[in-house]
């Protein structure tokens, strides 16, 4: 295997439930920092499936059922890890007093009524805005909705500390990212969300999300001591929703 490509293997294994390579083990440090560039890369990708395979389905199915089998399909593919990383941060909110209490919480595996109840309404406002999509931006916004959540993982973990003193999953990334990775991971969302729906679009779009994504940051830090790999989950879930919902009002710029 190429070292340049190792990165990328790496950024796919972890954002999605597809191997690639069964011979790439304990990466370095330094790799999951550099895989993060690839994160909207690999967003690219399962874009790709989601559009190709709305293309495919709505010669037979109606909007609303593609629909609820897209987000099923996006579901299946990441194996819900960011759904996951919403509802523990959810249920970390609301159960906890301290923030040692509130990461105490988030490490339970059953999920609590007020993370469910986020879930459910996420996956709600997330079905709701992309049947109602314009068909002329359909396709592109279902290829740009998982990169613009993916990067957004990106720019929220830039500078961040993590949580936990006893470290996590999260830690290595992030003890290593660099502003330069940050900007690359920005160039490949960038062209891609240009290219897509125009500058004007592209930039109130990326704009919007790196917005969600440091104020996000900062409520993790007052409220957890920092972030963690469930809050980062959760970062990605809240801007891809805020994507769907704020994207034909963004095109109606240009």
């Amino acid at each position: 295997m190429t070292t340049s490509l190792r990165p990328l293997i790496f950024a796919w294994q972890f954002l999605t439930a597809v191997p690639l390579s069964r011979d790439l083990h304990d990466p370095a440090p330094s790799e999951l920092a550099g895989s993060m560039v690839w994160y909207p890369f690999v967003g690219v990708l399962l874009g790709g499936v989601l559009a190709g395979t709305d293309v495919l389905l709505t010669r037979w199915l109606s909007h609303e059922v593609v629909t609820a089998l897209l987000i099923l399909l996006l579901v299946g593919v990441t194996r819900g890890l960011h759904q996951d990383g919403l509802a523990d941060t959810l249920d970390g909110l609301a159960g906890g007093r301290t923030s040692s209490d509130r990461l105490n919480i988030m490490r339970d595996s059953r999920i609590g009524a007020i993370g469910a109840t986020g879930l459910f309404l996420s996956l709600m406002l997330r079905y709701s805005a992309l049947l109602a999509l314009p068909e002329a931006i359909r396709f592109p916004a279902l290829l740009c909705m998982p990169a613009i959540g993916r990067w957004a993982m990106v720019v929220g973990a830039y500078r961040a500390s993590y949580a936990r003193a006893e470290g996590g999953l999260a830690a290595p990334f992030l003890a290593h990212l660099s502003s330069k990775h940050v900007i690359s991971a920005t160039v490949i969302a960038g062209c891609l969300t240009v290219w897509a729906f125009g500058p004007i679009p592209a930039v109130a779009a990326l704009m919007i999300g790196g917005l969600v994504s440091r104020l996000a940051t900062l409520f993790c830090r007052q409220y957890f001591g920092g972030i963690t790999g469930d809050t980062l989950g959760a970062t990605n879930e809240v801007v891809e929703v805020c994507f769907v919902l704020l994207i034909p009002l963004l095109t109606s710029l240009s």
